[in-house]
């Protein structure tokens, strides 16, 4: 059996909790595994309507899903307001992501799924990470070098090799070494968490063209390429590197599994304007599964019933497949 899915509201003043009771109210016609919310109780009764079980643990999520949310308790400090973040709401966000970490750590919940946090709020409370990848990440006891930040849609899955650092900083970080490294991580991810059994990936340039052979620049000649020949000595099918203006197109895109790329809106753009209400962000090389919308708290309409829970579904749905993948290595093993 599939123990329930752990999902971490975010911060209580925005859209985390809309999306989260919505994704419940569609859980039988998106035939959604049972989870349960961690989470202040009232950030949802200030959204949505429906009925809401308070749980004491994750062994009571199964048994209430079918008729309430379930919810695993943890107040806030001060009244939530949708659409007005505060510091005791960013605690609040930063405990439930905590417990909800520890408990699928502990086995207790076969995966997480994180709602969206306000960086800015959370900094101000003391919160020294990046972003909740980090934080999870030190909390398994996996160095965050050593993940990856997939996004995935139901027809593309992206790979940025750098990610929020300046453009101008992006060739200096780039080297055959760390594409390699992110490359392993993600087709290893591939294969368990997917069902892919012989991933292929793909390699963007970062130059126009591809570089031109070097016309445009050497990043391809000098790193890309080297990468791309060691990953194919490894046995892993690689290709590229690719000019990134015609990669993305259908055609295109079913040639390879993932795309790898050099940085952020490399990634991003493509991924965003073809599933921008199904993205999902996946943390790659964690021993537990976490996944995540991919949007941001979205405080402007907070409150106005107006949030679409296209992507909490998505990452909810696609926790407890690769949940479910798992556990079944581990039983045919």
């Amino acid at each position: 059996m599939l123990s329930p899915l752990a999902v971490a509201m975010g911060d209580p003043a925005g859209i985390g909790p809309e999306i989260v009771a919505k994704a419940w109210a569609r859980r039988r016609e998106e035939r959604l595994a049972p989870f349960f919310a961690v989470g202040d109780a009232r950030a949802i009764a200030a959204v949505w309507g429906g009925p809401v079980e308070r749980i004491a643990g994750p062994d009571e999520a199964a048994a209430a899903f079918d008729d309430a949310l379930p919810l695993l308790s943890v107040a806030c400090a001060s009244q939530v307001v949708p659409g007005h973040p505060d510091l005791d709401g960013a605690r609040c966000a930063l405990h439930a992501l905590e417990l909800a970490t520890g408990l699928t750590s502990a086995g207790a919940a076969s995966a997480l799924v994180t709602g969206p946090v306000s960086k800015a709020q959370m900094y101000q409370i003391g919160f020294t990470h990046p972003g909740q990848t980090e934080f999870v990440a030190e909390r398994v006891g996996v160095a965050s070098s050593a993940t990856v930040m997939m996004l995935a849609g139901p027809t593309l899955r992206v790979v940025p090799a750098t990610t929020h650092v300046p453009f101008r900083e992006v060739p200096g970080l780039l080297s055959p070494e760390l594409l390699i490294a992110k490359a392993r991580v993600t087709a290893r991810a591939l294969a368990r968490d997917f069902g892919i059994v012989s991933p292929r990936l793909a390699f963007a340039g970062l130059n126009p063209h591809a570089g031109e052979q070097g016309a445009i620049g050497r990043e391809e000649i000098d790193i890309i390429t080297p990468a791309v020949e060691a990953l194919r000595a490894e046995g892993i099918d690689a290709t590229g590197p690719l000019a990134a203006d015609t990669m993305f197109h259908g055609r295109a895109r079913a040639t390879y599994d993932a795309a790898i790329c050099c940085y952020h809106d490399q990634a991003l753009v493509p991924l965003k304007t073809l599933h921008f209400d199904e993205g999902v962000n996946i943390t790659l090389g964690l021993p537990i599964i976490r996944t995540s919308p991919d949007h941001g708290t979205a405080f402007g309409i907070a409150g106005q019933d107006r949030a679409e829970p296209g992507a909490m579904i998505a990452a909810i749905r696609l926790a407890a497949d690769a949940a479910r993948r798992r556990l079944d290595a581990l039983v045919t093993a």
